[in-house]
């Protein structure tokens, strides 16, 4: 593998053809030439250190910023919405109105939040390739996991109430580098807008621009019942940023698939993605039938209902892009290139040349078990909060008696913190909201696998899959905190020992899950790992580091410039304004503006900027990025993409692909005439 890498610098100019502004790129290999030659500014590792401790992770798939030497933490809504809706009631609701601490003994903590901060990158690819040196199915799974969980036990060193660590894959296996995350598990809100501010323009102007948006929330970290010091922190701009201005993203990507292969590609059209939206479709309808019933309940659905319509948007740009005959055709083109090359090598042609005919064939073997994987393994078939709580019992304790290195990674000792933090969570439970949801999702479970299918012989012999789900939501115990605790800790004697009927019900499906995951993870995906690292590796040797490796949902930073694109034979104009919000406004949902925007209106700047676009290269999971300029200060706030950008998930181009940010301007307008949260501003200025 160093042989290989150490080509790479005369074979750089090789690489395939690339657009300006492409690629999220690891803090260890940002583009400085590249920047220093388009831009004539060289990012410092002062300024490279700043940025990764001043950028954070949100463990439920969000990024954000410390903004604030006290632990203040900046971030999107919809990043919070789960905090939101553990902390209300059914006399108040904080997703339909705002919230604000006006002192921090009056923020409230979120029951199951955990902010993560890099410290610390290793290069850890020597250790983990000659652990799986000849290795592949189950064989490579095996090593992998063993030499994984080493490298984060050591890592953790005793410590998983404080500490994260992720050994974490780049370039599909060529690298290999372990991170090491302070843990922040004592998380409060301070602020958050109204979920109708937070979404102004709903569905209609989701994915697109211009937008209006206030998607804004911050929460304040804190240790040993004191806010965090966080002397690294991005100060915030009063003005934002101007048209044509270099700016940066430094968030955490969640995945894409540029460097899959085209039989990946073809799986992800069909079945893939249209199977994954009618199950989204059907999900909807569910919920907005169970949300139609009552107010109560609309209040309860609420923020599934967004995420859902949410991913239905994503999905189906994303399918229309890959339906795209021009840039698919550009990444076939691609790929016959690579192979070309490889094959044109004898050694190369050795080492590497049957990886995409394996990855092929492996990718049929598991489209064979498709519907199992997603009903058991990815359990789609089993939607609800009471059930999720009782398996993560029963797996959990299944997990813990095996040794270390076998365990997924879920419930490695240095995860399990993390675990226990959402499984012991005090949020509400909603018990109609779990029947409605378990009812649907187990009969769906049936009438996909089949009624003489051995899951639905063993799950319905007695009783159909609705009087399966309404007993045993009807009759658990696991509600209550403390039944999950002594269940928990009580291990296999408690749980045989436990007459819950929805303990009952994830223990009958344990040995399905375990049937369908060893085969699906362990022995199918394993293959395609091994063989797409070995892609990797004959990438490395033509091209070198020169392209940005796939999203892993870990810190990347990306740059471009503050502009529009052409539609319809038009510029897009980068930025909204303030007089813009409420032209746009037309008094009935989703186009509603709160009292509290109503009643600010006289004194707000109508010229403030509002929302802006720019070529930073993001995919889901960079909502709540920091958008900063080269002085390191904050100008902006990831929140959304424009159209051409749901395709960012396979390609990039920069003609049209644009990120959508909220103006560090609008944010600081928006606390300082609409919430009145002047202690909250003087913070975040820095007095």
């Amino acid at each position: 593998m160093r042989k290989l890498a150490c080509l790479a610098v005369g074979l750089v100019l090789t690489a395939p053809l690339a657009f300006a502004g492409e690629g999220m790129w690891p803090l260890s290999n940002l583009p400085v030439a590249t920047l220093q030659k388009q831009f004539g500014f060289t990012p410092s590792p002062e300024w490279i250190q700043h940025v990764q401790l001043a950028s954070v992770r949100l463990a439920g798939g969000c990024s954000g910023s410390f903004v604030s030497p006290d632990g203040l933490v900046l971030t999107n809504h919809h990043c919070v919405v789960g905090c939101l809706e553990a902390l209300s009631t059914s006399t108040r609701n904080l997703m339909g109105e705002f919230f604000y601490a006006d002192a921090q003994d009056k923020e409230l903590k979120c029951p199951d939040m955990d902010v993560q901060q890099l410290r610390e990158r290793t290069n850890v690819t020597r250790q983990v390739e000659t652990a799986t040196a000849g290795k592949s199915g189950d064989a490579y799974s095996k090593a992998r996991k063993a030499i994984e969980s080493e490298l984060q036990q050591h890592c953790v060193n005793g410590q998983s109430d404080k500490w994260t660590c992720q050994v974490v894959s780049l370039y599909h296996g060529g690298q290999f580098w372990l991170y090491k995350y302070r843990s922040y598990r004592d998380v409060r809100l301070v602020f958050a807008p109204s979920q109708q501010t937070a979404y102004f323009g709903g569905y209609p102007d989701n994915f697109d621009f211009p937008r209006y948006d206030y998607d804004v929330s911050i929460v304040r970290v804190f240790v040993d019942g004191k806010p965090a010091r966080t002397p690294e922190y991005f100060h915030m701009s009063t003005q934002g940023p101007k048209a044509g201005e270099l700016v940066f993203t430094s968030g955490n990507p969640g995945s894409t698939a540029r460097d899959d292969t085209i039989a990946q590609l073809d799986a992800i059209k069909y079945p893939g993605y249209p199977s994954a939206l009618m199950s989204l479709s059907r999900y909807q309808g569910l919920l907005e039938a169970f949300g139609g019933e009552s107010p109560e309940n609309a209040r309860i659905a609420q923020g599934t209902l967004f995420f859902v319509g949410n991913a239905i948007k994503s999905l189906t740009g994303q399918l229309a892009a890959l339906h795209d005959p021009a840039p698919f055709a550009r990444k076939q083109q691609q790929e016959n290139a690579l192979r070309a090359k490889v094959d044109a090598d004898p050694a190369l042609k050795k080492q590497y040349g049957d990886a995409w005919e394996n990855i092929a064939a492996a990718q049929q073997k598991l489209l064979s078990i498709s519907q199992p994987y997603a009903m058991i393994v990815r359990q789609e078939g089993f939607q609800a909060r009471l059930y999720d709580i009782a398996f993560t019992i029963v797996l959990g304790d299944y997990e813990r008696t095996l040794p270390e290195a076998q365990r997924i990674a879920r419930f490695r000792d240095a995860s399990l913190p993390a675990v226990e933090q959402q499984l012991f969570s005090p949020a509400p439970v909603y018990p109609n909201y779990d029947k409605v949801r378990l009812v649907s999702s187990l009969t769906t479970l049936r009438d996909t696998m089949g009624v003489d299918a051995p899951i639905s012989a063993a799950l319905f012999a007695e009783a159909s899959p609705r009087q399966v789900a309404e007993n045993a939501v009807a009759n658990t115990k696991l509600a209550d905190v403390a039944v999950r605790e002594q269940l928990w800790k009580g291990g296999e004697k408690a749980i045989k020992a436990s007459g819950d009927p929805m303990i009952a019900l994830a223990r009958e499906v344990l040995p399905f899950y375990l049937k369908y995951h060893k085969l699906a993870v362990d022995d199918i995906l394993a293959t395609i790992q091994a063989n797409t690292a070995k892609i990797a590796r004959a990438r490395f040797a033509l091209y070198g580091t020169s392209i940005a490796p796939d999203a892993t949902f870990t810190e990347r930073v990306s740059y471009g410039t503050v502009e529009g694109w052409p539609r319809d034979g038009k510029q897009v104009p980068p930025f909204t304004y303030m007089d813009g919000l409420y032209q746009h406004a037309k008094g009935y949902p989703p186009l509603e503006l709160t009292r509290e925007w109503l009643d600010a209106r006289s004194s707000l700047d109508p010229k403030t900027p509002v929302n802006f676009v720019s070529s930073n290269d993001i995919v889901g999971g960079n909502s709540g990025s920091p958008v900063i300029n080269r002085d390191g200060v904050l100008v902006g706030l990831i929140f959304d993409g424009n159209p051409p950008s749901l395709g960012g998930t396979f390609w990039y181009d920069g003609e049209t692909n644009r990120a959508v940010a909220v103006d560090s301007a609008f944010i600081l307008a928006g606390l300082a005439h609409v919430y009145h949260a002047q202690a909250l501003v003087k913070e975040l200025i820095g007095g």
